[in-house]
């Protein structure tokens, strides 16, 4: 027995369960896609294959607060980076891609990526300083600590002698009297 639900008359502009689009609707992606490179100053790739739906909506979810993950067409991609003027081809990953464009720069959204295994990292684009991270790259920035345990580490590095010199001087002050 058919079903009635008819799949190809669902169409998600965006999504990779589109069936196939027209024109119109291949240039609405692109024009979305280059109003996101504008805006936002890395993008990480990720190969999303073999992931399961529910641990991709857990990724889509925590993304949200870096930025917007967006599973495209890789071509539509390429054109989009075109018509931003990167040079940069995201064809040459052989696996499906899942884009994340964030606001923040490269590390918050690598750590996340690097925090969910399933998900394999293929690289990255740092818009501001236009050059493009490979996996290793990404992979390192996301073992890293946040920007804020940095600062708070490098603090104490630079406290804790002047600490221990006041308490030397406490000491001292306590045996003259």
């Amino acid at each position: 027995m058919r079903s009635a639900f008819n799949f190809k008359a669902v169409r998600k502009v965006g999504y990779t369960t589109q069936s196939m689009l027209n024109k119109a609707q291949k240039n609405q992606i692109v024009d979305r896609e280059v109003d996101h490179i504008k805006n936002v100053n890395s993008i990480v790739f990720v190969d999303f294959s073999g992931v399961t739906a529910m641990n991709m909506n857990a990724f889509r979810r925590e993304a949200r607060s870096l930025g917007e993950v967006s599973v495209i067409k890789k071509r539509l991609l390429r054109v989009a980076f075109e018509k931003a003027g990167i040079d940069f081809n995201p064809e040459v990953f052989d696996a499906q891609v899942a884009t994340v464009f964030s606001k923040e720069d490269v590390q918050p959204v690598a750590a996340l990526a690097y925090k969910f295994k399933e998900a394999k990292i293929l690289g990255g684009y740092d818009l501001v300083a236009k050059r493009f991270l490979d996996a290793n790259e990404v992979s390192m920035l996301g073992k890293l600590p946040s920007r804020d345990v940095l600062i708070s580490q490098v603090v104490g590095m630079v406290a804790a002698p002047i600490r221990s010199f006041l308490y030397v001087l406490s000491e001292r002050s306590k045996q003259n009297i």
